[in-house]
């Protein structure tokens, strides 16, 4: 179990500390919703979180295989409901992976990618698309272990 402290500061600011580690973030609500728009919201942590369990989740993947992931990036947009309640209605992610890996290597990862638990916990309550974009194409076949 992990604990996260939040306190609010005033201003529509919060401050969060990471209970294990002791480093700390602050939000801010967005200029579309009274905010100041300084920092992240909370809805674009929830965005950054998708990004960063994708990236996270396929270098475990990579690692576990001894396959080279630097450089790979996720680029997301947040698309937030324009009426009714206000809520997060679409992630959309565009993943690169670096140059070198083969086409099942690739493959490997997509499904890792797929799997991530930050996906998994906002399947069915938010549209999510990842969008694979490939630069070059794939290195030969490398043994998969």
């Amino acid at each position: 179990m992990t604990t996260i402290h939040c306190q609010y500061e005033g201003s529509l600011r919060c401050q969060a500390l990471h209970g294990p580690s002791g480093s700390s973030l602050l939000t801010d609500a967005p200029v579309d919703n009274q905010g100041k728009g300084e920092r992240f919201s909370p809805t674009d942590l929830v965005a950054t979180a998708l990004a960063t369990c994708i990236l996270t989740v396929m270098g475990i993947t990579a690692q576990r295989h001894g396959w080279a992931l630097q450089g790979s990036r996720a680029r997301v947009e947040k698309t937030m409901t324009r009426s009714g309640r206000r809520r997060i209605e679409a992630l959309m992610v565009w993943i690169s992976l670096p140059d070198g890996l083969a086409a099942d290597q690739r493959q490997l990862l997509q499904r890792a990618a797929e799997s991530c638990p930050v996906k998994q916990s906002l399947e069915g309550a938010v549209a999510m698309t990842l969008i694979w974009e490939q630069d070059s194409p794939p290195a030969p076949a490398q043994q998969l272990e």
